[in-house]
C-alpha cells in the first residue's frame, strides 16, 4: 500500500506536520505554570504525642505542634553551630599564632646563624692578619740578626788580616815560617799586596796581583744582589798555579756587603795561574773585583 500518491495528500501530509510543530512549540512557550515547590493543600493532621491530646480544639493544639519545631529548630541549629564553631575558631588561632611564632623563631635562629657566621669569617682573617705581621716581623728580626752576625765576622775578619799585616816587617816577612812567606826584596815570588803598584788589571773590573807567575784564567759570577763597590781578596796559589785559599774583604775592600763578597771570594777561586816549580809551596797574592751595578 503506497501513501502520498496524489497531490492533495501530499499537501494534506505537509499541512498536518506543520499543525503538529506549531502545537508543539505552542506546548512549549504557553505551557502550564507550576510552582516549584509546589503547593501543599489539605489539613494539618495531629497524630498524637503532644501533652494537650484529648478533648475539644484539635485544630488549636495541632498548631503549636506544628508551629514549635519551626519556630525552635532554627535556633537550635544556629546555636550548635556557634557552639561547634567556637572551639574550632579558637584552635585555628591558636595553631596560627604557634605557625607564627615558630617563623619567628626560626628566622631569628637564622639571623643568628649569620651574624655568628659573619663574625667568625671576621675573627679568622683578623686572626691570619696578626698571623702574617707577626711572621714578617720574625722573619725581619732573623734578617737582621744574620746581617749583623755576618757583618760581625767580616769585621772580625778584617781586623785580623790588618793585624796580621801590621805584624810583617818592613822586608815582607811574615811572623814565622808559614806559607808564602817573602824573603825581603828581591824575591820575584814575593807576597803581593793590593795598592803596592803590582795589580794588573784585566779590562772587565777584575785585576790580580801574584809576583813572578804571569797572567791567570778566570771565569766571571754575577752578583745576588744590585750592589756596587771594590772587593780585595787575599789568596794563597799552590805550585801548580791553584788558588787553594781566598779570604775576601782585606785590606783596600770599598764594600763589605755580604752578597759581594761571596762572588769575590768565587770569582777568586776560579783563577789559575800557569805551574812554577821554583815558586813557593804557598804563595800570597790578592784578587781585586769592582762590582758595578747589574753585574
Amino acid at each position: 500500500m503506497k501513501y502520498l500518491k496524489t497531490k492533495h495528500e501530499k499537501n494534506s501530509a505537509k499541512i498536518t506536520a506543520l499543525i503538529m510543530l506549531i502545537l508543539l512549540l505552542l506546548l512549549f512557550v504557553v505551557g502550564q505554570n507550576y510552582m516549584d515547590p509546589p503547593e501543599e493543600y489539605g489539613v494539618a493532621i495531629n497524630f498524637g504525642g503532644s501533652s494537650g491530646g484529648g478533648g475539644g480544639a484539635p485544630a488549636q493544639a495541632a498548631a503549636p505542634n506544628k508551629t514549635q519545631p519551626e519556630e525552635t529548630k532554627p535556633q537550635e541549629e544556629v546555636q550548635q553551630q556557634e557552639a561547634a564553631a567556637a572551639p574550632t575558631s579558637k584552635e585555628d588561632v591558636i595553631t596560627q599564632e604557634d605557625e607564627d611564632a615558630v617563623a619567628i623563631k626560626k628566622q631569628q635562629e637564622q639571623a643568628k646563624k649569620e651574624n655568628d657566621a659573619i663574625a667568625k669569617a671576621k675573627a679568622d682573617q683578623l686572626a691570619k692578619e696578626q698571623a702574617a705581621k707577626a711572621a714578617k716581623a720574625a722573619a725581619e728580626a732573623a734578617e737582621k740578626k744574620r746581617q749583623d752576625e755576618i757583618r760581625k765576622a767580616n769585621d772580625a775578619l778584617i781586623n785580623g788580616i790588618s793585624n796580621s799585616e801590621n805584624a810583617s816587617d818592613s822586608n815582607n816577612n811574615g811572623p814565622g815560617n808559614g806559607p808564602g812567606n817573602g824573603s825581603g826584596s828581591g824575591n820575584s815570588y814575593g807576597p803581593s799586596k793590593f795598592g803596592d803598584g803590582t795589580g794588573k788589571g784585566s779590562g772587565n773590573g777584575v785585576g790580580y796581583g801574584l809576583n813572578g807567575r804571569g797572567k791567570p784564567r778566570f771565569n766571571t759570577i754575577v752578583q745576588d744582589c744590585n750592589e756596587s763597590g771594590l772587593v780585595v781578596v787575599q789568596i794563597e796559589v799552590d805550585r801548580s798555579g791553584k788558588v787553594v785559599k781566598a779570604v775576601p774583604g782585606v785590606k783596600g775592600t770599598k764594600n763589605t756587603a755580604a752578597c759581594l763578597l761571596e762572588p769575590a771570594r768565587k770569582i777568586a777561586l776560579t783563577h789559575k795561574w800557569a805551574p812554577d816549580s821554583n815558586a813557593p809551596e804557598r804563595q800570597i797574592g790578592f784578587v781585586s773585583i769592582n762590582f758595578k751595578l747589574g753585574q
